[in-house]
């Protein structure tokens, strides 16, 4: 008996502060590159060369083994045109994919509305760490919101669902002569009915979830392992998203990049290590992306904002390999007098994971047709 295929899942992991993609996969034959970075550079004979041009951060060896067996897909380049290196912003154009005005729905959010127009599943969208990203917010659309799985939940000391709710709606009424009736009301008590029922499901996943993989003790391996016990619980979630912060590196790089690296890499690894181990891994792929690239002199202590960054594509489904292409280290290429320049548009990335993977027409999700990748075996 043949088993039914699992629909397609998605793991967007943000890395908050802009990751020096120059010194995660480095042009490490480059002199422009040695020359331009005295102080953040990595030694050439440090690298761990792919190619004889480009070479992995010896911090990122998990990514590069993963690599090695063609699981990732490295987009170089990736950015848009006019890059806004104000991390606020640029966060929020990629959350939104609206590089020309303030936009009020996030991608991911469109993602969760097209697989479930009537909001009947609040766990169609998870998305794990501190506060809802933008790029998960829009109205009208459930997407929840968990900062520790192992304690998720409104009142969830309160065991009896109907208690819970009555003291729910005791709680809503302490308020209603403060913020008023009507719209507002409805909708905190629309949401705290979505939070009740969303935790009630989600305290199943810790309940089930047994595993041999021990992940590492990081905020992301949490996350992931988190990302892990939902998936593994079957709750119907079709979209994950998790945050690994500090990497706004403009002083400190040295100690503090090679660290980001290892914890994200090892995040990673035992992620997919787990899904494989029980039988899931083909079923999900993982989107990391940042809000831009690093500059390419460094400041004598860390690398300032930039453009031209890099992106992640991995899973058993990838068909691993770099895209696009890496941006020109000459000169006379230089965006500003200081920036990588992109070679491809994110909203194409998004698209392509959009389109080729959850199968969804990505148009009116990125507002437009951007150039796609192929990053999926047959």
């Amino acid at each position: 008996m043949t088993a039914t295929p699992k629909a397609p899942v998605l793991v967007v992991v943000q890395l908050t502060g802009g990751n020096d993609f120059m010194n995660t996969l480095i042009p490490y034959t480059s002199g422009i590159y040695h020359d331009s970075r005295p102080v953040v550079r990595i030694k050439a004979e440090d690298v761990l060369p792919t190619n004889d041009t480009l070479g992995w951060n010896p911090h990122a060896t998990p990514l590069m083994e993963m690599f090695d067996a063609g699981e990732v897909a490295v987009v170089q380049g990736i950015g848009y045109p006019d890059s806004n290196r104000s991390h606020f912003r640029a966060m929020d154009i990629w959350h939104t994919c609206e590089p020309e005005k303030i936009g009020t729905e996030g991608w991911v959010g469109r993602i969760v509305r097209e697989l479930d127009p009537r909001g009947q599943n609040v766990l169609t969208g998870v998305s794990f760490g501190q506060g809802l990203p933008r790029a998960c917010a829009l109205a009208g659309t459930p997407v929840t919101s968990v900062g520790d799985l192992d304690n998720y939940g409104l009142l969830t000391s309160i065991g009896d669902t109907s208690q819970r709710e009555q003291a729910l709606e005791t709680f809503k009424q302490m308020y209603s002569s403060t913020v008023g009736n009507g719209i507002v009301m409805d909708y905190l008590s629309q949401t705290g009915m979505d939070v009740l029922k969303g935790a009630d499901e989600l305290q199943k996943a810790p309940a089930t979830y047994t595993s041999d993989v021990e992940y590492p003790k990081s905020s992301i391996a949490k996350s992931l392992r988190d990302v892990a016990r939902v998936h593994l619980a079957d709750l119907g979630t079709r979209v994950f998203y998790a945050q690994h912060g500090g990497y706004d590196n403009h002083a400190n790089e040295v100690p503090a990049h090679p660290r980001l690296l290892k914890d994200l890499t090892e995040a990673i690894q035992a992620f997919f290590t787990d899904l494989r181990a029980h039988h899931t891994s083909e079923e999900v792929v993982m989107l990391v992306f940042t809000e831009f690239g690093r500059r390419i002199r460094d400041n004598a202590s860390g690398t300032d904002h930039g453009t031209g960054g890099g992106a992640f594509i991995i899973g058993d489904k990838v068909k691993g390999g770099l895209y696009a292409e890496y941006p020109s280290l000459e000169p006379s290429r230089w965006v500003h007098g200081e920036d990588l320049e992109h070679t491809i548009d994110f909203r194409g990335i998004y698209g392509t994971l959009i389109e080729q993977w959850m199968g969804i027409d990505p148009t009116p999700i990125v507002n437009g047709n951007f150039e796609q990748i192929y990053p999926f075996s047959e």
